[in-house]
């Protein structure tokens, strides 16, 4: 056997983005790429704003001498203090670039913050719906998941939390904006985890992290302001990528920030930057990492994101799905009509539209849907979702 029967099951409880990702290539094939609706996939289509471009070019024409070579293991320190003095206009508090980590995207943070921090055994807990890698990263670290439902509007279910808090519980990953909802936890409510942290720290004589991964948190709508973890629980790190606010997915780029009010900051940062050596990371790419200490300002155009929310939003409303309307990021994840999603998002296929099935998230019974994607594949995709709406009898 080529591969551990314990990898083997992995790979079979794998990624269904991944799995409709592919069901896409083969009906590209078939049909054209033109009658295929792919919205299975969190892949912007839209470029890199201007200023990327311009800084990209200059380095090219006006190359730094060693720019390719190593650095730090936490990456380069001008990265790094430009990252914290964002994080300082930001949230008001004295980030300085000892607490900033660069790293190959929010997910090998994540790698390196569950490796840094867990003993063999010890719980995550983890939110449903959510990014279903998250429950691979706490295994690979010798972790154990444990998965919490949130209520029926995707917000924090205090009452569940806690009776999910045990003498090894380690850490609660959040994802706010949420992946697949869309949903921004509120301030009371990181608040009121926060006070349910620090309680269970009290009981079981040990710290529990929050590791609030932010991908989405410059995607945000209706003017909403976004509610730092930092504030409401000491033992809090964050994790950011730029795949989305920068639209750069495919080149790996963000970085880790540790609450400048923990106590055990500078020996957690050690950690950090340890064990983005031994888990072969090495150090985040040299060239992004030039790049993006000049961008920790600019974002893509959020009002464009914001548009295709508005437009799907009444769309599937008026076709009788049920969607918690999303306040960032760029997905719905409405309940299906019927009570099997994986059947319905094969329904979908009639028309040539790709979906993923909730239980892909922890949450059987919903699907969901990206808007990262251009007008016309969006157009195609809500014909094909109108007559699904109409064969499972709902409304229009």
């Amino acid at each position: 056997m080529a591969i551990s029967g314990k990898l083997r099951k992995l790979m079979e409880e794998g990624s269904w983005v991944r799995r409709m990702f592919e069901e896409g290539i083969e009906l590209k094939k078939r049909y054209g790429e033109e009658r295929v609706f792919d919205l299975s996939l969190g892949n912007p289509v839209v470029e890199p704003p201007e200023p990327f471009r311009k800084e990209l070019l200059r380095l090219a024409r006006e190359p730094v001498r060693g720019m390719h070579r190593y650095m730090p293991n936490a990456g380069y320190p001008e990265t790094r203090e430009a990252v914290a003095a964002q994080l300082r206009k930001e949230t008001g508090l004295s980030f300085t670039m000892d607490e900033v980590v660069m790293t190959c995207g929010a997910a090998g943070g994540m790698n390196v913050v569950l490796k840094s921090i867990l003993e063999p055994g010890d719980e995550v807990i983890v939110l449903a719906p959510y990014f279903v890698e998250y429950c691979f990263y706490v295994d690979n670290c010798g972790g154990v998941p444990r998965i919490v439902d949130t209520d029926e509007a995707f917000q924090l279910d205090l009452r569940a939390l806690e009776g999910a808090m045990g003498p090894r519980t380690r850490a609660v990953v959040i994802n706010s904006p949420n992946n697949p909802s869309g949903v921004v936890y509120s301030g009371e409510s990181l608040s009121a985890l926060g006070d349910l942290l620090a309680q269970a720290e009290s009981q079981y004589g040990r710290e529990v992290f929050i590791l609030s991964d932010e991908p989405y948190r410059k995607l945000i709508y209706d003017g909403l302001d976004y509610p730092h973890v930092y504030r409401y629980h000491a033992a809090s790190v964050t994790l950011m990528s730029h795949s989305k606010d920068l639209a750069l997915p495919g080149e790996r780029i963000g970085y880790v920030a540790v609450n400048p009010g923990y106590a055990g900051r500078a020996e957690l940062v050690d950690g950090l930057v340890f064990c983005n050596r031994i888990l072969g990371f090495v150090n985040a790419p040299a060239l992004m990492q030039h790049l993006v200490r000049v961008l920790q300002g600019v974002t893509v155009d959020v009002g464009e994101y914001q548009r295709k929310r508005d437009l799907l939003y009444g769309e599937l409303a008026g076709m009788g799905y049920e969607t918690v309307k999303p306040q960032g990021a760029f997905y719905f994840f409405p309940r299906c009509p019927v009570d099997d999603d994986l059947a319905f998002v094969e329904a979908l296929l009639e028309w040539n539209v790709l979906a993923v099935p909730g239980r892909g998230f922890g949450r059987p019974g919903h699907f969901r849907i990206s808007y990262c994607m251009e007008d016309r594949v969006l157009e195609g995709g809500l014909e094909g979702l109108r007559r699904a709406a109409r064969k499972f009898g709902l409304r229009r």
